[in-house]
């Protein structure tokens, strides 16, 4: 089994993972600090729910839409993240599918091999 997985591991195109993961990492970064709360941005725009009956119509409106700014932006980032883990996971897929490819040859070879052996072995 830890053959198996051995070599798995050395047929990933590391190259590429490792090309790409600054790339994700900070698109996982910014998310997090958006979707957590830690964004300067997002903590200004937060609007308590107690606090909504005592502000004016236009002063909630104004909130309300800083709201659905914050969280189109942090659908943006989030869509960036998963746009990037995506191609990477098509990148592997196809490499899983030509090993794939290869190992049925590589098998049906090893099937010739051992009829023509055992047909060698019996005459």
């Amino acid at each position: 089994m830890a053959i198996g997985w051995m070599t798995i591991l050395q047929n990933v195109p590391w190259s590429d993972v490792i090309r790409n993961a600054p790339k994700v990492a900070d698109g996982a970064k910014k998310l997090w600090r958006k979707v957590g709360g830690k964004g300067g941005e997002d903590e200004e725009t937060s609007v308590a729910p107690g606090a909504d009956a005592d502000q004016p119509p236009a002063a909630q409106l104004a909130a309300l839409r800083a709201q659905v700014e914050a969280l189109h932006g942090q659908m943006l980032a989030s869509s960036e993240v998963i746009q990037a883990l995506a191609e990477q996971n098509a990148q592997l897929i196809v490499r899983i599918e030509t090993h794939r490819r290869r190992l049925l040859w590589l098998a049906a070879g090893n099937a010739v091999a051992l009829l023509v052996a055992l047909a060698a072995w019996l005459r």
